[in-house]
């Protein structure tokens, strides 16, 4: 019987493609709508972020606008200070996720094309022409939204 490699995963992540945060292993911490409008930070008083145990490094998505950020600091059970401002309105959806990607992940190109990552091994690395249908079979850490023209990626583990 020949040998042959065989992509195995368990779980997988829709990808937004950022440059201020990484891909975060689907671990929700939080999740909600923001009520408020912060500069560079997420505020939902439905919520108590210290409770839930966000940390800093976690990883926001906001589901609305499809843009991410990384807590940078837990202000207090209701704000968040993030590395980035993706909460411009209020009524955005969001969830909170740990930031235990800490192997990698590997990736599906939903869509083809050029590809910039942050590899398990920390090389940022711009990949030309990944085609779409395919995996990518690349540990990797983060998909830059600068330089990344593939879409509909997933992460897998």
């Amino acid at each position: 019987m020949a040998n042959y490699q065989k992509l195995q995963t368990a779980t997988a992540l829709a990808v937004t493609k950022s440059d201020n945060a990484n891909i975060p292993f689907p671990a929700i911490v939080a999740q909600g709508v923001n009520n408020n409008v912060l500069t560079n930070e997420l505020e939902d008083t439905d919520v108590n972020f210290v409770a839930l145990n966000v940390q800093v490094g976690d990883v926001v998505y906001n589901t609305t606008d499809g843009t991410a950020a990384t807590v940078t600091q837990v202000i207090d059970n209701t704000r968040l200070l993030l590395n980035a401002d993706i909460f411009t309105a209020t009524a955005k959806s969001y969830i909170v996720y740990a930031n235990n990607n800490k192997e990698g992940c590997v990736l599906y190109i939903g869509t083809g094309g050029n590809l910039r990552v942050v590899t398990a091994g920390g090389q940022d690395v711009t990949f030309a022409s990944v085609l779409g249908g395919t995996f990518f079979p690349v540990q990797v850490l983060k998909v830059f939204s600068t330089g990344t023209s593939a879409a509909n990626i997933v992460a897998l583990w």
